[in-house]
Parts: C-alpha cells; structure tokens; sequence
C-alpha cells in the first residue's frame, strides 16, 4: 500500500483569509492560499489585484520556495518514525510507503492521524496500491475514494493534452479507462496512457526514497582491558583518523563529537566536545579532547581497564578542501587561530559560555544581530553597510529617554537632558529615517511597542561629544512624541 500526503499550513486562528504571493513575470500573483480564502473563491494563480479585489481583507506575505523545501525535508525525515521508504513529492507532498507498518500504528486512518499531529500541518491523506494511485487521491480526490472518479487533470499531464481530453468530453478517470489504449496513445500522446496505466495499477510506478546517510562511527575493541590513559589516548586518536577518511570521502567536517568509553565491569564514561567550525583533523580534535579531560572534576577512572573505544560523530557539516595560496596565508592563520581560541574556552568555560553575534534579517538596530554560542553559530556574511550611515559601535538596550529642545518640531535637537545633565549641540546630521516592522507583532524591547517610524540623527555637542538619537513617532500621526538615545560613537 501506498500514501501520500500533500501539506499545507493551517489556518490562523483570525478569520481573515492569508495567501502566499509570489512574483511571476511582471505580476503578483497568489502562490497558495489558506482554506479561508479558498472559500472566498481565491486560488493559486490568481493575480494579486484581482484578488484584492474580491476579498479587500486578504493578508498576503511573500512565499518563500527555499524555506519551503528546508521543512519539506525535515517533514521527510519526521516521516521516518512510521517508514523508512519516504520520497518528496515536490514541492509540498510526501510519499510513504506503508506497506507492512499499517499495524504497528492502529491502520491507515490512525497512521495518517499521528502522522499530521507530529508534523503540525493540516494534511490531505490519499491511500492507494501504488505511490500514483495515492498520489492522485491526495491532491484531486478523497483519501479512500474511487479512482475512476478523479478528474483527468489528476494525470497531471501538460496544458494542451488536458484541453484536448476536455474537448473530447472525457472529465474522469473513468471516462478515459472505458476507451481503447490504442486510440488514446493516438489522440493524447503516449505519456497519457502511462500515466493512466499507472494510476490504474496496471503499470508500475517506482519512488525514490531518499536513504539516511550512514552515520560517522568507528569502534575499538579489545581482548584484553587496556587501563593506560596514554593507552587510551592513543586508541582515540586511530579512531579519529578512521572517522576523517569517512568525513573526507563525504567532504564533510564534524561538529560535535562523543567518546564512550566502555569499562570491563560494566561501567560507561563518556567525553564530549563541540567546535565552532567543522573540522575533522584528528590532532585538532585529540588537543581539545585533552583540554576537556583536564577540566573534569572526576577524570578518567579506568578501574579495572577499558574493553571498548566507540566514536561518533553525530553533527556534521560541509567541509571542502581549500585552495592554498601564497596571498591571505595571514589572514587565514589568523582566523584559524580564532576559531581554535573559542574551541579551547568553550571547553574549559562551558560551550554557553563563550557567545558571538549573528546577523539577523531585521532592520531595527537593535534587532539586527542577537548572541549566540559560539559552536552553535554558522558562518553566515554581514549584510554590506555601505549604504548606511555610521553605526555607533556602542548601542543602549533599551534606548534611554532623553528630553529634547529643537528649533522646529521636526528638525534636530539643539539641546538635550541626558542623565541630569543639558548639553548643548554643535553639529547635527540626519535625518535617517527607519520604519517600523508592521508585519512583526508588537515588541516590547521597541519603545512605545512596533509600529512608529524612527529619525535617527548624528549629534555631536559642543565638548566633542557624539550621540545617535531618534524620535520616536511622526508629527500629525502621533501625539506622544518622544525622543532617545540609542548608542554613542566613539
């Protein structure tokens, strides 16, 4: 048996009907839509302004393909808790195939129950004989209903061979299975009758079930205990050089890697460490394995010897091998000596401890960057800044009020109160002005909550002195307009 299952997200808990739009050619246009605006007669296709025009309350937000497929594949590998034999049906179904595990969760109807709970997404289940059949049930049928009744648009087959079917009178599954094989291949082409033929189960229809890659172990074991740490060590560091040939043929470096230990009295130890860059150079790894030996509090009791070594490396990335080159050598010691200090203080510190900023994709400054631990953090570029105007180097959270006197109500300050004490300004430069993220819902490291536009101005007062400052809200918009500083340049 077969089953596939074609997601989307549910609806929100407002009544008010959500779309997805994408940019095709020189028009907006609906990419999906939730079941809310299905009912208002909105569809995928449709322009945007024709759908404004039906439905003035439809809340839109830009698809995102990528971010798509990324939790297509996490659903896939969620999947794997009901079968191994999981494909992507692109770019929003899955295929399972079911056969045999039907049992094991309760039937079909309960697997398809347990399998929509754990991915949180309303799902369209279709169960069939093979993946096609299922397939056609999950996107243009019922989930267990007859396949004659199905359009023929289920075939899936190209623009101009469903407008000759329909010119022909054909509407159905049924309609088409009734005539001659001969005749349809003729009139329709031959990928008409395959798919139909397929459907049908009467020809074969294969998946591509995406494999689970092999994880990245490697394993000692002894004859005798060995009850030497240096022993020990060194059985270690053959595993490690086991485990990079497996990473290299993969072009892969690991992030996190665990030594367990496994005592002749029955006993289990266990060693842990995380990098902050993929790396699979054994002597590196053993040097930090090293650092966290020397930092336990109870280390290594061999008791009465050691029978076996295990490794694994369960968190992986890309790693490819560099060019060498004569320029940049500097640079790139440099850097690699960086990398090599937050492994070493993460070891000895606590991997939480040690902290670096990541971008983010906001444009509030304060909002821009967030602290992450190190080993955690993916090498992810800046945004450019060249169109920016300076950034101060040291910014207030939360922006501290400030009481301003200016010469018009929507010019610069002239002077200020900050912490008790006025200061008179010399130079003044702005303003820059910053939206507020409407679509984000409020927040309250924001003053005065999302939605109020900022001018930021650069100021600078007459001992030197220089400050970024905003106000905060826009005359003839909002009454209580308010102004703060926000960072001071050095």
């Amino acid at each position: 048996m077969q089953a596939a299952t074609a997601s989307d997200r549910s609806p929100d808990a407002e009544p008010a009907p959500f779309a997805l739009v994408a940019r095709v050619g020189n028009a907006l246009r609906l990419a999906s839509v939730d079941r809310i605006a299905c009912r208002q007669g909105l569809a995928a296709g449709m322009t945007l302004a024709d759908a404004r025009a039906r439905c003035p309350t439809l809340v839109t937000h830009p698809a995102d393909p990528p971010a798509d497929a990324r939790e297509l594949d996490r659903l896939l590998e969620a999947m794997r808790h009901f079968t191994p034999m999981v494909a992507l049906d692109a770019p929003d179904g899955l295929i399972l195939d079911i056969s045999g595990c039907t049992h094991l969760f309760g039937g079909a109807q309960a697997l398809a129950r347990q399998a929509r709970a754990m991915a949180g997404y309303a799902s369209r289940p279709g169960f069939g004989t093979n993946a096609m059949a299922a397939r056609a049930l999950a996107r243009h049928g019922r989930a267990d209903g007859d396949i004659h009744a199905l359009p023929v648009v289920a075939l899936d087959l190209d623009d101009g061979a469903l407008a000759a079917l329909r010119r022909a009178g054909l509407r159905s599954i049924g309609d088409l299975a009734r005539r001659p094989m001969g005749m349809i291949a003729a009139r329709f082409g031959e990928q008409a009758v395959t798919r139909l033929r397929q459907i049908l189960g009467e020809a074969p229809s294969p998946i591509a079930p995406r494999r689970p890659s092999a994880p990245i172990r490697a394993e000692a074991r002894f004859p005798e205990p060995i009850a030497r740490t240096e022993d020990v060590m060194d059985v270690i560091e053959d595993l490690l050089g086991q485990a990079a040939r497996q990473m290299e043929a993969r072009k892969l470096g690991g992030r996190r890697f665990v030594i367990r230990l496994l005592r002749s009295d029955g006993a289990r130890q266990g060693l842990a460490i995380e990098t902050g860059q993929p790396v699979r150079d054994p002597a590196a790894v053993l040097r930090l394995l090293r650092e966290r030996i020397d930092t336990m509090a109870d280390p290594l009791d061999p008791g009465f010897g050691f029978d076996a070594v295990l490794l694994a490396v369960p968190r992986v990335e890309p790693l490819v091998e560099r060019q060498q080159a004569m320029e940049g050598e500097e640079a790139r010691a440099g850097e690699e000596s960086i990398v090599a200090l937050i492994d070493r203080l993460g070891i000895r510190l606590g991997p939480d401890k040690v902290r670096r900023l990541q971008p983010r994709d906001r444009h509030i400054p304060e909002s821009a960057q967030a602290f992450i631990p190190a080993t955690q953090a993916k090498a992810h570029p800046w945004p450019a800044t060249s169109h920016h105007a300076p950034r101060p180097l040291l910014l207030f959270d939360p922006p501290q009020p400030v009481a301003v006197i200016a010469g018009v109500p929507d010019g610069p300050p002239q002077r200020f109160r900050w912490r008790d004490q006025l200061h008179e300004v010399r130079l003044a430069e702005g303003p820059e002005r910053i939206a507020a993220e409407w679509w984000r819902r409020r927040d309250g490291h924001q003053p005065g909550g999302a939605g109020r536009t900022r001018d930021y101005y650069r100021i600078e007062d007459k001992d030197g002195r220089r400050y970024w400052m905003f106000r905060h809200g826009l005359f003839g918009e909002e009454s209580d307009i308010g102004w703060y500083l926000h960072g001071l340049f050095a």
